[in-house]
């Protein structure tokens, strides 16, 4: 099997639709999350620490890396200019960059017709970007299939 050809299978298994996973008993979780499916470069820590940061706030994260996330990206239909280190999915939702948990928790609650999330690049402040009380405004944009954003979100 070709990259491309394993890539596209990961894909089209990751972006559909995903089962929600049943809270333990011991579980702080509010309700019942999806799984979020994140693909990152092995030796990208920040992308660790966003897992860390969605698990810590009640999402299950399963991990694939590869050295090769353009390929990601674009069959996920990235738009380029909203680029960042990691690539997700979930709930039939991408989500790319440095995503607030509470922002994909009102992504999931609300269904809005959009494609997914985008936090471009890599803002210092944002969720796995934190250095100290460093911060930089940033905004969450939601993206249709056409590339089309509009602001879910700013942080200031």
């Amino acid at each position: 099997m070709t990259f491309l050809t394993a890539v596209m299978v990961l894909l089209a298994t990751t972006l559909m639709p995903l089962t929600p996973v049943q809270a333990s008993d011991q579980s702080t979780r509010a309700q019942s999350l999806p799984i979020v499916e994140m693909t990152k470069h092995p030796q990208c820590g920040c992308c660790t620490e966003w897992a860390d940061h969605l698990r810590a706030a009640g999402f299950e994260v399963k991990v694939t890396e590869t050295r090769k996330m353009w390929g990601v990206k674009r069959l996920a239909g990235i738009p380029k200019d909203l680029d960042s280190c990691h690539t997700a999915t979930v709930g039939g939702y991408v989500i790319e960059g440095h995503v607030p948990a509470d922002d994909i928790k009102r992504l999931l609650a609300e269904h809005p017709d959009v494609k997914g999330l985008a936090v471009p690049g890599m803002p210092i402040g944002s969720p796995g970007m934190e250095f100290g009380n460093r911060t930089e405004p940033y905004d969450v944009l939601s993206f249709d299939a056409d590339g089309q954003t509009d602001v879910f979100q700013s942080y200031r």
